[in-house]
């Protein structure tokens, strides 16, 4: 019996930090790029993975000659693993930014490592080809090398940007945005309905399936209130509470004070509002969610990290807004994900969202968030009806597979 073969790995893909975003894109590129192999450290102590993880997998990354093209996230200092293993110098060398150091932010500027944002800056200079997950992290890491070098007391570098900007490329993260049509709540369902179909929602005799023909009523998901009796659902849809939903990491630089703040204000004025707080905690959880869970409590639905991914979908399949307040944010996945299971986002008009988000879904400022939810909370069914905006599908794996296969090729950029 003649045994099987397996292809000889090609693609080397190295992970520091293999959690979250960062696990879900080495998953989705092991399981679609032929010929991988992976090396990963768990998602543990953040900062002693940037400051050793290139000395630890210089010793545990096999010698392999078929090895061409090497695969890492900027967590990893490059520059250190390739001056320890010579080997791997000579491969197309891909670095992966999900964020960058450089502008990432902290409480107190003098709370800043350097090293970090050093360590990136050299990855960069080894690397062949240097990927940004969006536009505003590429175009903030560069504009901001030079100041960051300014931190040397003396005989500083020069024109580091120049040497990295032409390596640099533009490839969004890619996300995998799961059928929730079952988790839909029917209103929900019929906008889906209609994106699917792709008719304008204001052409409604278009919607043609036996279940609207059958309920003539739910044909549109704006109807002209003036031309259309309202139905009993209709009339629930006006009256059940606006449900907000706030899916991030429970830290400060989602920046949950605002959140929280704004929140406090909506229930002075005696706005009826559903809660639901989702996102994963670390060690140092803000003194702020305590707080907000005892003055909010009335209104809250779900409260902390669901560790189900399908318990997860539901509560923002059930949501109707998505509140961003994010100081720091290079990509978003989070928010894309409870666009396409349908809620209405809202989002900075700062960071990456203005990449993502028409203008209609962006605030300036803390004043016209509270306005923009006060009116929402006040008329839940526009926020119900409204379509978004936003093609989701242009950052799914399918949109952005074939970019990848052609970035983990052994030739060109």
């Amino acid at each position: 019996m003649q045994s099987k073969s397996y292809p000889s790995p090609s693609v080397l893909l190295v992970e520091a930090f293999y959690g979250g975003s960062h696990k879900q894109l080495i998953d989705l590129l092991k399981e679609n790029i032929d010929s991988c192999s992976v090396f990963t450290l768990p998602a543990k102590k953040w900062h002693w993975k940037a400051r050793t993880a290139a000395l630890y997998f210089s010793q545990t990354i096999p010698t392999c000659p078929t090895y061409r093209v090497l695969f890492s996230s900027s967590v990893l200092n490059l520059c250190e693993l390739v001056a320890l293993r010579p080997d791997l110098a000579r491969l197309k060398k891909v670095l992966y930014f999900h964020e960058n150091q450089l502008v990432y932010p902290v409480r107190k500027d003098q709370e800043r490592d350097f090293q970090y944002g050093y360590n990136q800056v050299l990855s960069c200079l080894v690397s062949d080809v240097v990927v940004f997950n969006s536009l505003f992290n590429m175009d903030s890491f560069l504009s901001s090398i030079s100041s960051y070098m300014k931190k040397i007391p003396d005989h500083r570098p020069a024109d580091l940007d120049q040497l990295i900007r032409p390596k640099c490329v533009v490839l969004s993260y890619p996300v995998q945005f799961p059928d929730v049509s079952r988790l839909l709540p029917k209103h929900k369902l019929i906008r889906w309905q209609v994106e699917q179909q792709q008719i304008s929602p204001d052409e409604p005799q278009t919607l043609r399936s036996e279940e609207q023909q059958e309920e003539p009523h739910q044909s549109t998901p704006e109807p002209r209130t003036e031309q259309k009796p309202v139905s009993e659902e209709d009339s629930e849809d006006q009256i059940k509470p606006l449900h907000i939903v706030w899916p991030h990491r429970w830290e400060h630089d989602k920046n949950p004070e605002l959140f929280f703040s704004t929140l406090l204000r909506l229930k002075e004025k005696r706005l009826d509002f559903h809660l639901s707080v989702l996102g994963e905690t670390f060690t140092d959880v803000p003194e702020i969610f305590s707080e907000a869970r005892h003055l909010l409590d009335s209104h809250v639905l779900n409260w902390g990290f669901l560790s189900s991914k399908e318990d997860y979908l539901a509560v923002l399949c059930q949501a109707d807004v998505v509140v961003s307040t994010a100081k720091h944010e290079f990509f978003g996945v989070a928010m894309l994900e409870a666009v396409h299971c349908g809620c209405y986002p809202l989002c900075p008009k700062a960071l990456v969202y203005p990449e993502i988000f028409p203008a209609e879904y962006l605030y300036s400022t803390p004043e016209q968030l509270c306005k923009r939810l006060q009116g929402l909370c006040r008329r839940p069914d526009i926020a119900r009806r409204h379509i978004v905006k936003v093609d989701t599908s242009s950052f799914s794996w399918t949109s952005l597979k074939d970019h990848f296969k052609t970035l983990l090729a052994d030739e060109g950029p």
